[in-house]
């Protein structure tokens, strides 16, 4: 794994920190009695840190993408309250950047997109300080 000079090997491109859309993202989506939904489903940050798999057996792809969702109906976050914790979601770098097959004639689309909109990241990220503040310290 490591090489002769004991570093990782590098990996390709990364995602940039920033508001993303994963591909399953509706924006007719409504959730009674939370606010903003149709935006924030399947909405994440992507965090500036990249994880790595250190053991040599495990997973090919070793770095990993470490994300949070902004909706919170998440699974990961719904376990983060119950800790009393942010959990973090990642998954293998490769999977991140991959296309991915959408609709009936099977169109390839990146599997998260990046949102590049200023009012949407403005509002994004007041919806993501308001849900995350329930955790002390951040």
């Amino acid at each position: 794994m490591l090489n002769e000079k004991n570093a990782l090997p590098l990996p390709g491109a990364l995602p940039e920190p920033g508001f993303y859309y994963h591909y399953k993202h509706d924006p007719d989506f409504r959730k009674p009695g939370v606010k903003d939904a149709h935006i924030r489903n399947y909405a994440y940050r992507i965090l500036g840190s990249i994880g790595f798999y250190t053991e040599d057996n495990g997973p090919e792809d070793k770095y990993r993408v470490n994300y949070l969702p902004l909706y919170p109906w998440a699974p990961v976050y719904v376990a983060g309250l119950e800790l009393g914790r942010i959990v973090e979601d990642n998954r293998p770098l490769s999977m991140f950047m991959e296309k991915v097959p959408k609709g009936t004639n099977g169109e390839m689309i990146p599997r998260f997109t990046k949102i590049t909109d200023t009012d949407l990241i403005a509002r994004l990220t007041e919806l993501e300080d308001e849900q995350y503040s329930v955790f002390s310290p951040r």
